[in-house]
């Protein structure tokens, strides 16, 4: 089953008086694009972050956010008699300098070190653990939304490589006007010349001539080819790359048809053959 690069999932959970978010978004990226914002209490655990996230989800641009939303009111402690020796200091500071006794010595001392203190926050191993059990779960819901956005990116797969081979089975009926035209005006126009021809040796030549125009293996590898991408398709792990590579020679084998066609009705079909593989590989460029 394919998956889309696109995804997003989120997962809150509620531990030691907190509430932590976690939130996933991931678009399409040739290679691995990770970035990771996290609360000052986690930031010791990036590369823990990293190592999951990249593990769980391989490829694409990922943005993994974690934060806080505290439930509980924060600890904060004033350091009374610190704060008094302060402002008495200042005080007389102040009046032996010839400072104004009412500057505002109070603010200044609430901002000097440690009068006001909150308590250090430690990150616990079991809050840690609870954190990551949620960034796998948000994994999960990520590669869920992923797996849903493929299975349409699918149908739409299906239904081009569906075209391309009713296209081929188009080709068959012009295929072989085409070979009645060319004998056709070969004859015609040695007919109008003074001179007397090898009838053998020109319809060895035509033989030799048509062999070159001939489709028919291009034709059989387009069909094979296109057999190998529903096929790898429908593989249990998305290979997005590979069905970049088969549409790839999908796209050769139409491209040499047209260079060997020589009618105008075969090259009108062509046309839209390359249309579909030309949508084909702007549909790719978003599956892992």
């Amino acid at each position: 089953m394919i998956q889309s690069m696109t995804g997003f999932g989120k997962t809150s959970i509620q531990f030691e008086g907190k509430s932590v978010n976690i939130e996933i978004r991931t678009l399409n990226s040739k290679q691995l694009d990770l970035s990771v914002r996290l609360a000052p209490l986690f930031r010791e655990k990036e590369n823990e972050v990293r190592n999951c996230v990249s593990k769980e989800l391989q490829r694409g641009k990922i943005e993994v956010s974690i934060y806080i939303e505290k439930t509980e009111k924060p600890q904060v402690e004033v350091d009374t008699e610190l704060a008094k020796a302060y402002y008495q200091k200042l005080v007389l500071l102040s009046q032996e300098v010839g400072n104004p006794i009412d500057s505002d010595i109070f603010c200044q001392v609430l901002r000097l070190p440690d009068v006001i203190t909150s308590s250090r926050e430690e990150l616990t191993d079991a809050l840690w653990e609870a954190v990551l059990s949620a960034l796998e779960e948000t994994c999960a819901k990520v590669v869920a939304f992923r797996q849903e956005e493929g299975s349409h990116l699918a149908k739409d797969f299906s239904k081009r490589i569906q075209l391309i081979n009713d296209m081929v089975e188009e080709i068959t009926p012009y295929e072989q006007n085409r070979i009645v035209a060319i004998r056709n005006k070969f004859e015609s126009s040695l007919s109008e010349l003074p001179v007397q021809y090898d009838e053998n040796r020109l319809e060895q030549e035509i033989i030799f001539y048509l062999e070159k125009l001939d489709i028919t293996e291009e034709k059989v590898r387009l069909k094979k080819h296109c057999s190998y991408f529903m096929d790898t398709m429908n593989e249990a792990q998305s290979q997005g790359k590979k069905l970049g590579f088969i549409v790839q020679e999908i796209g050769r084998e139409v491209n040499t048809t047209g260079s060997k066609a020589n009618d105008f009705n075969i090259q009108q079909i062509v046309v839209k053959m390359k249309d579909e593989v030309e949508k084909l590989k702007e549909q790719l460029a978003n599956v892992l």
